[in-house]
């Protein structure tokens, strides 16, 4: 798998929520608000905390936990970068300037 630097990930995420957005209109005559994006954040955010518990062996699951587990990561760092889009705030400044300080604090 190639590397992909944060610019084409924040890129490709906000195309794919375009057509998440298509697809919203179709089934629901609207897109889905900020709020709702937020709250789907939260829900995948706690499967990842079931996901880490089952993968640790301290949660009993059926089926494959290490690959569900991958998806959900990898999805709630698109959901992280859609509700910086979403909200004006530049994610890839917010990471920057949140590095910069915790590495200085420490």
């Amino acid at each position: 798998m190639k590397d992909m630097n944060f610019s084409e990930a924040v890129e490709r995420s906000i195309k794919i929520r375009k057509l998440y957005h298509n697809l919203e209109r179709e089934y629901h005559g609207k897109e889905w608000t900020v709020e709702e994006d937020a709250l789907a954040f939260l829900t995948d955010a706690g499967l990842v905390g079931r996901l880490t518990m089952s993968q640790q062996g301290r949660w009993p699951k059926d089926g494959e936990t290490e690959s569900e587990l991958e998806h959900k990561l990898g999805e709630c760092i698109w959901w992280l970068i859609i509700l910086a889009e979403r909200m004006n705030i530049d994610i890839s400044e917010t990471l920057e300037s949140f590095l910069s300080n915790t590495e200085k604090n420490l």
